[in-house]
């Protein structure tokens, strides 16, 4: 794949967050390149003191370092930032960072060499991944620390993450004929200033989410059936009136789910109930505002991703080297905190319908849909997880953005916490994947005391998928196998076919 700094798609980032793929720096980029680390070349040899070439780092940029020292300043730059802790990134994510920090350099705003992209690529194509902690960067000044144990790996002096086991990195990389990475002046700042580690959780969210989203279309569509609730409420006349896309989309999508069920032509025949729920009614508004969300982010990340973040920025046209704050990822931070609340919405309104299932005065099921309540408790427990669930999603979607702890001395006083923004919607798509399973579980409960009524063709492949792995509750048995089973159906996408087969629906997610 090549890779076309200033121009990386969102495709072109889901293919990098899969693997598989070589990437090599396009050519065109290497006469900026060449031309920026001249320029910082020209002011390591010089008397006038420039940040980050011959001064010290932060509080200490006032501290004036010797020409003889430039190289170690850089190395101990990175050995000194590598302080992260806890868990290791995932290797999707640590991939984005590669490519993210190769593209970023590759712009030819950064001073540095194109060797040192070159050793980012190397890595990357040897499928190796640098063992980098997940905590201890506060999203400004770049992501520092973790961005630093990607560099110490580079230079032979940190670790990679082989198979969940720590390896020391000199030995590796020389098993996979790579050069350790040499810092030349500037080289070291340039590669831990950024925000290249937020945005690649960020990513790996957004992708990670999209097939359980696409899930929650199938399933809220099935539940629909299930309650035998109205698809009146999905008329396009309606949704047209407000004019929100997300909405629109979210509405064009359940009519086609719904289209043939012979349940629909039941409700509209026999059923006196003149308004279902919010829960079945408003999934588009709730849902679409969701998928609004979600799209701006992408719209965001995209930018994020093709973007230059580092300090001091190279200007090769006029020699200018100019101090700024590109670094601070505000902008990751606040569309990582919109994700929170998109993603935590989509599993609440599920909770809601799963508990509408249960109840039998709304849905017309049997008692917490078990042929023999009292007896049996079917679902009662299993909604209560799903409570649990939407209320820890609660928490995590409380804004981290708003959160700022000076750091450095005071020098960072406002930084946009974007590394734990993103990184915490991780256990918050989980969440949500087990909440809709478990409405799956219900959902085709329900549906099977419909019988011999049918839902439509694409709800009834619904069912038939769920049921390969999990029979239908006939009485009490160990459930949690099944929540766990329908979990990770929804996660690992196998309803999306079903959405994306659909004739003329949009594209859920818009290119950026």
């Amino acid at each position: 794949m090549l890779l076309r700094p200033g121009q990386l798609t969102l495709d072109e980032l889901q293919a990098i967050h899969a693997g598989g793929h070589r990437l090599m720096l396009d050519p065109l980029a290497l006469p900026a390149v060449q031309a920026s680390a001249a320029v910082v070349q020209r002011a390591a040899a010089g008397d006038a003191a420039v940040y980050g070439v011959n001064t010290g780092f932060g509080k200490l940029a006032s501290t004036r370092i010797g020409a003889e020292d430039l190289a170690t300043l850089q190395r101990n730059l990175i050995r000194s930032h590598s302080v992260g802790v806890g868990a290791p990134l995932d290797p999707p994510v640590v991939r984005l960072m590669l490519a993210l920090k190769a593209a970023s350099l590759g712009r030819g705003f950064s001073g540095v060499r194109p060797e040192v992209i070159d050793a980012l690529l190397a890595v990357h194509n040897a499928g190796l991944v640098p063992w980098i902690p997940a905590q201890g960067s506060v999203g400004a000044s770049g992501d520092l620390a973790p961005l630093s144990h990607m560099t110490l790996a580079l230079m032979g002096e940190g670790e990679f993450n082989v198979d969940g086991a720590r390896v020391p990195a000199g030995p590796l990389l020389r098993e996979h004929g790579i050069a350790p990475l040499e810092l030349a002046a500037k080289e070291g700042l340039a590669l831990i200033n950024g925000t290249q580690t937020s945005t690649a959780l960020a990513l790996h969210a957004l992708l990670s989410f999209e097939p359980v989203l696409e899930s929650a279309l199938v399933i809220g569509a099935l539940t629909v059936d299930a309650a035998r609730g109205s698809d009146g409420p999905f008329d396009p006349r309606i949704h047209a009136l407000r004019g929100q896309p997300g909405q629109i989309d979210v509405a064009q999508h359940y009519r086609h789910l719904l289209a043939g069920s012979a349940i629909r032509a039941s409700h509209s025949e026999n059923d006196d109930r003149v308004q279902d729920p919010y829960c079945l009614r408003c999934q588009p508004q709730v849902v679409g505002a969701a998928l609004d969300q979600l799209r701006h982010a992408a719209l965001v990340l995209v930018r994020e991703a093709n973007a230059v973040t580092d300090n001091p920025l190279v200007f090769p046209e006029d020699g200018a080297m100019l101090s700024g704050g590109n670094f601070h990822a505000e902008p990751v931070a606040l569309a990582a905190d919109a994700m929170a609340c998109a993603i935590a919405e989509v599993g609440a309104i599920s909770e809601r319908r799963i508990a509408m299932l249960i109840d039998a005065g709304v849905s017309r099921l049997p008692p917490f849909l078990t042929a023999d309540a009292g007896l049996n408790s079917g679902f009662m427990i299993a909604h209560v997880t799903a409570a649990a669930l939407a209320s820890e999603n609660k928490s995590l979607a409380h804004p981290a953005s708003v959160d700022s702890l000076p750091t450095s001395a005071n020098q960072e006083d406002h930084v946009s916490m974007a590394t734990f923004a993103a990184r915490r919607l991780q256990p918050m798509i989980a969440n949500v994947a087990h909440i809709l399973g478990i409405e799956w579980l219900a959902a085709a409960q329900g549906v099977g005391f419909l019988r011999p009524l049918t839902s439509s063709e694409p709800l009834e492949q619904a069912i038939a998928l769920l049921r390969r792995r999990c029979p239908s509750v006939d009485v009490d048995r160990h459930l949690a196998p099944d929540l766990e089973a329908a979990a990770a159906m929804v996660r690992d996408g196998v309803l999306s076919p079903l959405l994306r087969g659909l004739p003329d629906v949009p594209a859920l997610w818009v290119p950026a």
